[in-house]
């Protein structure tokens, strides 16, 4: 057991006693576990899964099979001393994301790509569908 604390630009996503956390980092998943290596994380768009410790008392709501499910934004993870402390640009629960508003930044970005744009927007745009294409699989993974 570890104490975990998220922290997204609106909001604590979570902030308690956790089992592990999973996240997606620039290396693929990452899951930290208690007594982790001290470390520093960046973190890539993605879906993050924490079991919190069942007998600790965070005051969160843990979905029916113990997990708390979030859509994380960019950002990174510090571990240090047993203490996991992740900070992210957003952080949503897949009953919080707007699918019509979703699919409509999708179409947008699908369609900047198809114009011949700079190397800079080309990256801005691509960026922006993988957000998109991630809140979609998100929600639809939630239902």
């Amino acid at each position: 057991m570890f104490y975990l604390k998220v922290i997204a630009a609106d909001r604590t996503f979570f902030s308690g006693f956790a089992e592990s956390v999973t996240f997606q980092s620039h290396d693929g998943r990452q899951q930290i576990l208690s007594h982790h290596e001290n470390m520093v994380i960046a973190l890539d768009e993605g879906m993050m899964d924490i079991t919190p410790a069942e007998h600790a008392g965070n005051g969160s709501e843990a979905n029916g099979d113990g997990h708390e499910v979030g859509l994380a934004g960019r950002g990174f993870a510090e571990v240090i001393n047993n203490r996991v402390t992740i900070i992210v640009e957003s952080c949503e629960k897949p009953e919080e994301i707007d699918v019509r508003r979703a699919e409509e930044a999708k179409e947008r970005a699908e369609e900047k790509m198809r114009q011949k744009t700079s190397i800079q927007e080309y990256y801005h745009s691509r960026a922006s569908l993988a957000r998109a294409m991630a809140r979609l699989a998100a929600a639809r993974k939630n239902k």
